[in-house]
C-alpha cells in the first residue's frame, strides 16, 4: 500500500459511523499516472449504515432550498418568518443598508441567549415585503438565530432549561468562590490537554549563511530534502473543531478568530457547493474525534494592512497536528496535501530541492531576486529550478497580489519527494462545486454593515457562518446572562495547576515546561480563562480552565532551545499554544488508577513539531530560514513601521531609521540610493498631506499605494524598485474593529525592527553638527567611572573640538536618563559620558529615543569577555567586578566593602543580562547603535579561575535563583534566605581576599585598557571605525555569474604577448593597463539577458576553481577582449550562456564593457583585429556571483 493510500485510509476509517449515510457511499479515487493525474486506476468505496442522529443536521437544508441543475440555489416560494424579533431586525436593516446587505446588521436580541443553537444551519433572511430582485440569484445566508419559525415549545423549554442551568453554574463559580476555596491537597490532581498549537519556533543560532551552507551539505549527502514554501502575508489562525475552538496566535474569542471561522466556513461552501452543510458536519466531527488542529495563514483586507491588500479574503493551510494525549504530531507536507485535498481545503505552493545542484541554485535564485522579486518572477524561477513543484490551490497573484512577503525554507525527510509524488498521483486537485453559487454577503460586506463596535461585527460574522462551525458564542462572549463576568480567571489557577499532582504523562511534561520557564524568568505569560464549554461540569471538586501560553519575545524560544539541549526530555515550546486544564479531587480508587497508569511510564507520541523529520538529527531537523523580499519590506518595515519616527521625530530621524534598516539587510548601494530618493519624497508627501496627525498603520496602504503607483510610472527603474502597485482595494469602509493597541499576528515585529541612532550616513561616522552619547552596558566594578575620568582628562579629547563632559549616576537625584536628555538639549553638540550602568533593552530604547529627539549618536562601551551560553559575562569577569567593588571605600552609591549585600547587588546586575550569549549581546548593540567598543579586561594567557572562586560564585547564583523565585526583587537582607545570604556574603569576601593575587594578575593593566578605548572612540568620531558585521554576506542582490580571473596573471600575459607580437605592442603602447585593468572575469550568465534560473544554475560551482583557456586577442580602437574557453569542475563542463565567452580587458572612454560582445561580428566584417594565442594560455579563476 502506498503512502498516500495509507494517508487516505487513516483519514477515512477514523471517521465515526455517524458521518456516513446508508444511501450514499464515499468514493476515494487513486490514480496511477505520474504528474498528469489523468488515468483512473481504481476507486475505493466505503459504506456505512446511517446512525439515528446523522440526518438531523442535514435534513433542514432540503426544507429550505431546492437545487436546480445549473448549480444555483432556488428559493422555495414560502418561507414563514413569524418572530417579531426577526421583523424588527429586518426593518432596521432595510433602513440602514442596501438590499444587497439586508439582514446583516445585527441588533441585540433583547437579552436572548446565543448559547443554544437550533439545528437549522442555512436559511433565507429577507426584508419584509421584498422578494429577490429580478434576475438576481437568491443569496445563501444563515438565518438569524431564534428568528426562523419551526422551533417547538419543547425545544424552547429545553433551551431555557439549559440556559438556566448554565447560569446557575456560572453564578456558583463567581458567588461561591470555587477557585478560592479549592485547596491543593494530596488528593488534588491536574489534567492538561493541548487544545491547539502551531510549529515550535526554532531560532537559528548560526548566521543565515551558515544555515544555508549546512542545509546544502545535508541535502548533498542525501540525508534530507530542502522544502520551500510561499509565505503569504496574513495572521495565524488555528481551528480545532466546533467544540475544540478557534484560536489566533496568542488569543481566542475575538475579531481575529471570528474572521477566521467565517473565512473557513465560506471556503467550504465554495468547495463543496450543495454538500457543504454535510461536509462541514463531517469535518468538525473528524477534527473532534481525532483531536486534530489545523493551522492556516489567514489573509484578509479587514484585519489591517501588511504588504499588499489582498484581492480576496482567504486562508491557506500551513500545518495539521494530531494532538492525541501526548506530544503533538505534525503532518508532513505530503500528508497535509492529502488531508487538504480530501476536505477541499486550500494548500500552499511548495517546491522540493533534493540535490546539491537544485538546492544551491535555489539560494542563488533568491539572492538574485531578493531586491526586486514579485510573486510571478519568484514562482517562475523556482518552478524551473526545483526538482518538484506543487502549485498551491490559491494562486498568490490572483488572491493576494504580486507583492510577496517571502519564502520559508526547511529540511525535511529525504523520502519526501517520493511521498509527495505518490500523493499527487493518488489525490488529484479537487473540483470547486460552489464557484457559480451566490454565497451571500462577503466578509467585507458584513464588516461594512456592522461598524458600531467589535462585538457587533463578531456577532454578525458568527451568525453568518452557521452552527456547524459556530454552535455557540461561548468563546467570544461567555454565558450571556444578566450579570457580566470576565472570561479571565484568577492567577492562582496557574499556581494550583503546578502544585497539583499530574494526572498523566502529558500533564507532567507541561508542568515541567512551565516551571522551567518561570524559574528562568523567560518573557512569557500564562493567561488562564474560564472554560465556558465545561460550565455544566463545574463543581467544588472539579474546575475547568483554558490556558494561553503567550511568549513575549523571540529570545524566549532561543533560550528555551538551549534548555532542550541540556534536557532532551523537554517538550518543545510551540507558537500558538493553548491548553485545556482540569483541576479535580480524586478519591482513593481514582488516585490508585492514576498512580498505576503513571507508573507505567509516559510514552511520548508525536514528532515534537518536526514534520517529515525522518532520520535527521535534531539540530538539522530544526533548521529553518525565512527569506523576505525587499518589495515587501519597503512597504512594511520602511514605510509602515517608520510612520511613528517620521511623525514624532521628523524627516531627519526617519532618514536615519530607513538607512539603518537597509544597512542591516545588506541592501545594495544602488538600491539604497534609489530608495533614499523615494522615501524622502514619501516623507514630504505624507507630512504635507497629514500635517502632524500620524497616518494609521492599519490603513497606511490607502496613502502609500497611490503614491507608489504614481512613482513607479515615472520610469522602468522606479517600477522595478517598488515591484507592483495599483488596483488599490479600499479598506476603510469594511476594516474590522480591533481593540486599540492589539496586533494579533505581531507583524510589526516578525522581522526585528531596530530603532536606529539618528545617524544619516550609512558609514558609522559621527556628524560634527550632532552630539555623541558614550554609555556603558556593564556591571558595577567594570571601571566605567575611572574610565570616564581618564577620558575627561585626555589631551585633545576625542580628536575634535566638541566639549566632553560626564554625568555620574551616583550623584544624580531623580531619574538619571531624563537628566541626560536635559543635558543633551542644553549642550546638543557635546560628547556626553553617561557614567551609569545601562544593562537592558529598556535603557537602550531610552538612549535611542534620546538620539532621535536631540540629534545625537550613541556608542556602547562594554567590558570584553567571552561570556557563557546564557550570559555575555563570564564567571571570570564577574569575579573581577566583585573584587573591585569590595575594594572600594566611601563609594558615592554606597556600593563598597561596607555594603552588607554588595555580592547580591552584583548578582542582580549580572542576571539582568541573563538569556543572552555574548554573540547575541554584541550583535544587538551593533544593530541598535551601529558600533561597539570593547574595553580590555582579562589577559588571554591567564590561568583558569580557581575552583574556590568558581564554587562560591555558582553557590551565589543558585541562592539568587531561589531568592528571586520566592521573593522577586525583595532585598536579600529581608527575605527568608537572609541568613543564607549573610553567610554567603562573608564567604565571598573571604574567598576573593584569599585569591587577591590571582585576580590582580589576570587583569589587563588599566592604563592599557584606557588607551585602547580612547583610540576606538576617536575612530568612531572620525568615521573610521569599522562596524562589526553580524553576518558575513555580500550586500545586495545577485546580478550575474562569472569566473573571476587574477588581474596580475592577465597583465603578465599581455606583457608576454606584447613582447612577441609588434601589433599587440603597438596597440597597448599608449594604454596604461595597470591603471585600466582592475578586474577581469568571464561572464557566464546575466539575469537581465539570460534570466534568474540561468544565473542560479551556477550555484553548485560557487567559489570553485575553473580553468580558463585564453585562445585569442580581439581589438579595435575602442575596445579589446580575450577569447575564452571554459574548463570543467569535478568532471562537469562549465558552459557560458554568452554566445562568445570572453574577458573584456579594455574599453575606450564612453564605451560600455558589454560592447565587447560585438567583437567577433566586427572581425567578420573586417572592422576588428584577431590575433591567435598559440599555444593558448590557461589561467585558473573562481566562480563567483556579482
Amino acid at each position: 500500500m502506498s503512502a498516500s493510500q495509507r494517508i487516505l485510509c487513516n483519514l477515512s476509517l477514523s471517521l465515526p459511523r455517524s458521518y456516513f449515510s446508508s444511501s450514499k457511499s464515499i468514493d476515494f479515487f487513486f490514480l496511477r499516472s505520474s504528474r498528469s493525474y489523468l488515468t483512473l486506476a481504481r476507486s475505493l468505496r466505503f459504506t456505512s449504515s446511517v446512525s439515528s442522529s446523522s440526518s438531523s443536521v442535514i435534513a433542514p437544508l432540503d426544507q429550505v432550498f431546492n437545487m436546480q441543475r445549473r448549480g444555483t440555489w432556488k428559493q422555495k416560494p414560502t418561507t414563514n418568518i413569524t418572530s417579531s424579533a426577526m421583523e424588527d431586525a429586518s426593518s432596521s436593516t432595510a433602513e440602514a443598508i442596501s438590499n444587497r446587505l439586508s439582514g446583516l446588521s445585527i441588533a441585540e436580541n433583547n437579552g436572548q441567549s446565543h448559547a443554544s443553537v437550533p439545528a437549522v444551519e442555512f436559511g433565507i433572511v429577507q426584508v419584509a415585503n421584498q422578494g429577490p430582485m429580478q434576475g438576481q440569484k437568491a443569496m445563501w445566508k444563515t438565518r438569524l438565530y431564534g428568528t426562523v419559525s419551526g422551533a417547538t415549545e419543547t425545544g424552547n423549554a429545553s433551551e431555557a432549561a439549559t440556559s438556566q442551568k448554565s447560569t446557575m453554574s456560572l453564578s456558583k463559580i463567581f458567588k461561591e468562590n470555587l477557585l478560592e476555596n479549592f485547596t491543593v491537597e494530596d488528593s488534588t490532581y491536574s489534567l492538561a490537554e493541548i487544545r491547539a498549537t502551531f510549529y515550535p519556533k526554532f531560532e537559528n543560532e548560526k548566521s543565515d549563511q551558515e544555515v544555508r551552507a549546512r542545509m546544502i551539505e545535508v541535502v548533498s549527502k542525501g540525508l534530507a530534502t530542502l522544502e520551500v514554501s510561499l509565505k503569504h502575508s496574513g495572521s495565524l489562525f488555528m481551528y480545532a473543531g466546533h467544540k475544540g475552538g478557534a484560536y489566533a496566535k496568542n488569543s481566542f474569542g475575538n475579531i481575529y478568530t471570528a474572521v477566521g471561522v467565517f473565512v473557513l466556513g465560506r471556503m467550504f461552501r465554495e468547495a463543496w457547493g450543495a454538500e457543504a452543510l454535510k461536509k462541514q458536519a463531517e469535518f468538525n466531527g473528524f477534527l473532534e474525534e481525532n483531536r486534530i488542529c489545523i493551522s492556516m495563514e489567514l489573509v484578509t483586507a479587514v484585519l489591517g494592512d501588511h504588504g499588499q491588500r489582498p484581492r480576496e479574503d482567504y486562508a491557506v493551510v500551513t500545518a495539521v497536528s494530531e494532538l492525541g494525549n501526548g506530544k503533538p504530531k505534525f503532518y508532513s507536507t505530503p500528508e497535509i496535501i492529502a488531508f487538504c485535498r480530501k476536505w477541499r481545503l486550500p494548500t500552499n505552493h511548495v517546491w522540493l530541492f533534493s540535490t546539491r545542484k537544485s538546492a544551491t541554485s535555489f539560494f542563488a535564485a533568491y539572492d538574485a531576486l531578493c531586491e526586486e522579486g514579485t510573486a510571478t518572477s519568484v514562482c517562475r524561477a523556482l518552478d524551473e529550478i526545483a526538482d518538484i513543484s506543487v502549485p498551491g490551490s490559491k494562486d498568490h497573484v490572483k488572491v493576494q497580489g504580486e507583492i510577496l512577503e517571502g519564502l520559508v525554507a526547511r529540511l525535511v525527510s529525504h523520502e519526501s519527494s517520493k511521498h509527495i509524488e505518490e500523493v499527487l498521483r493518488d489525490f488529484p486537485p479537487p473540483p470547486i462545486e460552489g464557484a457559480d453559487l451566490d454565497l451571500g454577503p462577503s466578509l467585507r460586506e458584513i464588516c461594512a454593515a456592522n461598524r458600531s463596535d467589535e462585538k457587533q461585527q463578531i456577532k454578525a460574522l458568527l451568525q453568518s457562518v452557521g452552527s456547524s462551525f459556530c454552535p455557540d458564542y461561548l468563546d467570544w462572549f461567555g454565558i450571556e446572562t444578566g450579570d457580566t463576568h470576565s472570561k479571565n480567571a484568577d492567577r492562582s489557577v496557574l499556581t494550583k495547576f503546578l502544585q497539583a499532582h499530574p494526572a498523566d504523562f502529558s500533564t507532567a511534561k507541561l508542568q515541567e515546561m512551565i516551571l522551567l520557564m518561570r524559574e528562568r524568568r523567560f518573557p512569557a505569560a500564562f493567561k488562564c480563562y474560564h472554560n465556558f464549554h465545561k460550565i455544566d461540569s463545574v463543581s467544588k471538586d472539579k474546575l475547568f480552565y483554558k490556558m494561553v501560553i503567550h511568549v513575549h519575545s523571540d529570545s524566549t524560544f532561543r533560550r528555551y532551545q538551549k534548555e532542550m539541549r541540556h534536557k532532551p526530555g523537554l517538550w518543545p515550546l510551540y507558537r500558538g499554544f493553548f491548553v485545556d486544564i482540569n483541576l479535580f479531587k480524586a478519591n482513593k480508587e481514582k488516585a490508585a488508577e492514576i498512580a498505576k497508569n503513571n507508573s507505567m511510564g509516559g510514552i511520548s507520541s508525536g514528532n515534537g513539531g518536526l514534520p517529515g523529520k525522518g532520520d535527521l538529527a535534531d539540530d538539522d531537523a530544526n533548521l529553518m530560514i525565512k527569506l523576505k523580499f525587499l518589495t515587501y519590506k519597503i512597504r512594511t518595515f520602511l514605510i509602515r513601521n517608520g510612520l511613528s519616527t517620521l511623525f514624532k521625530d521628523g524627516p531627519a530621524a526617519y532618514k536615519a531609521y530607513y538607512l539603518r534598516q537597509m544597512k542591516i539587510w545588506g541592501t545594495s548601494p544602488g538600491k539604497q540610493r534609489q530608495l533614499s530618493k523615494m522615501l524622502d519624497e514619501w516623507a514630504v508627501y505624507i507630512r504635507r498631506k497629514h500635517g502632524n496627525r500620524q497616518l494609521s498603520s492599519s490603513v497606511y496602504l490607502s496613502e502609500a499605494e497611490p503614491f507608489l503607483e504614481q512613482y513607479g510610472r515615472r520610469s522602468p527603474e522606479n517600477q522595478a524598485l517598488i515591484g507592483s502597485a495599483g488596483n488599490l482595494v479600499s479598506a476603510e469602509e469594511f476594516l474590522a474593529i480591533v481593540e486599540r493597541g492589539r496586533d494579533e499576528e505581531g507583524d510589526l515585529e516578525t522581522e526585528r525592527q531596530v530603532p536606529p541612532s539618528a545617524r544619516p550616513s550609512v558609514k558609522d561616522a559621527v556628524q560634527k553638527d550632532e552630539g555623541l552619547i558614550v554609555f556603558f552596558p556593564g556591571i558595577p566594578g567594570c571601571a566605567k567611572s575611572a574610565l570616564c575620568k581618564e577620558l575627561l582628562n585626555a589631551p585633545g579629547g576625542l580628536g575634535d573640538d566638541r566639549p566632553v563632559h560626564s554625568l555620574m549616576g551616583d550623584l544624580v537625584k531623580g531619574k538619571y536618563w531624563a537628566k541626560v536628555a536635559d543635558e543633551r538639549r542644553k549642550k546638543p553638540y557635546s560628547i556626553l559620558l553617561a557614567d551609569k550602568n545601562a544593562p537592558n533593552e529598556e535603557v537602550w530604547r531610552q538612549i535611542e529615543s534620546m538620539c532621535r529627539s536631540t540629534r545625537a549618536s550613541a556608542v556602547p562601551v562594554v567590558p570584553d569577555s567571552k561570556g557563557t551560553d546564557t550570559n555575555p559575562f563570564s564567571l571570570d569577569a564577574l569575579a573581577v567586578f566583585m573584587f573591585r567593588v569590595l575594594q572600594r571605600v566611601n563609594h558615592p552609591g554606597n556600593l563598597d566593602k561596607n555594603s552588607p549585600n554588595a555580592g547580591y547587588v552584583l548578582l542582580m546586575f549580572y542576571h539582568l543580562y541573563d538569556g543572552k550569549s555574548r554573540e547575541e549581546f554584541e550583535r544587538e548593540l551593533v544593530e541598535r547603535f551601529g558600533s561597539l567598543i570593547k574595553m580590555p579586561l582579562l589577559k588571554d594567557d591567564r590561568s583558569p579561575l580557581p575552583d574556590g572562586v568558581k564554587s562560591v560564585l555558582e553557590e551565589g547564583i543558585n541562592l539568587y535563583k531561589l531568592h528571586t523565585n520566592r521573593h522577586g526583587r525583595l532585598e536579600s537582607t529581608k527575605g527568608s534566605y537572609a541568613k543564607e545570604w549573610a553567610k554567603w556574603e562573608k564567604q565571598l569576601r573571604d574567598t576573593l581576599d584569599s585569591n587577591a593575587d590571582y585576580i590582580g594578575s589576570v587583569q589587563v593593566p588599566f592604563e592599557s585598557a584606557v588607551k585602547q578605548v580612547l583610540e576606538q572612540l576617536r575612530l568612531v568620531a572620525k568615521g573610521e571605525h569599522e562596524t562589526p558585521s553580524a553576518e558575513k554576506r555580500k550586500s545586495g542582490a545577485i546580478v550575474f555569474a562569472a569566473v573571476s580571473l587574477p588581474v596580475t596573471e592577465i597583465q603578465s600575459l599581455l606583457k608576454n604577448l606584447s613582447g612577441k607580437d609588434p601589433n599587440i605592442e603597438l596597440f597597448f603602447k599608449d594604454k596604461d593597463m595597470e591603471h585600466c585593468l582592475k578586474k577581469a572575469h568571464v561572464t557566464l550568465a546575466h539575469k537581465r539577458s539570460h534570466g534568474v534560473p540561468a544565473v542560479a544554475s551556477y550555484g553548485p560551482f560557487l567559489h570553485q576553481k575553473v580553468p580558463v583557456e585564453l585562445t585569442a586577442l580581439l581589438f579595435t580602437d575602442k575596445m579589446a577582449a580575450l577569447e575564452a574557453q571554459l574548463g570543467s569542475v569535478d568532471g562537469e563542463k562549465i558552459v557560458s550562456r554568452n554566445e562568445w565567452p570572453h574577458v573584456t580587458i579594455w574599453t575606450g572612454e564612453g564605451v560600455p564593457p558589454k560592447e565587447a560582445n560585438t567583437l567577433p561580428q566586427l572581425h567578420s566584417e573586417g572592422k576588428a583585429t584577431l590575433i591567435e594565442i598559440n599555444p593558448p594560455a590557461t589561467i585558473s579563476g573562481t566562480m563567483e556571483f556579482y
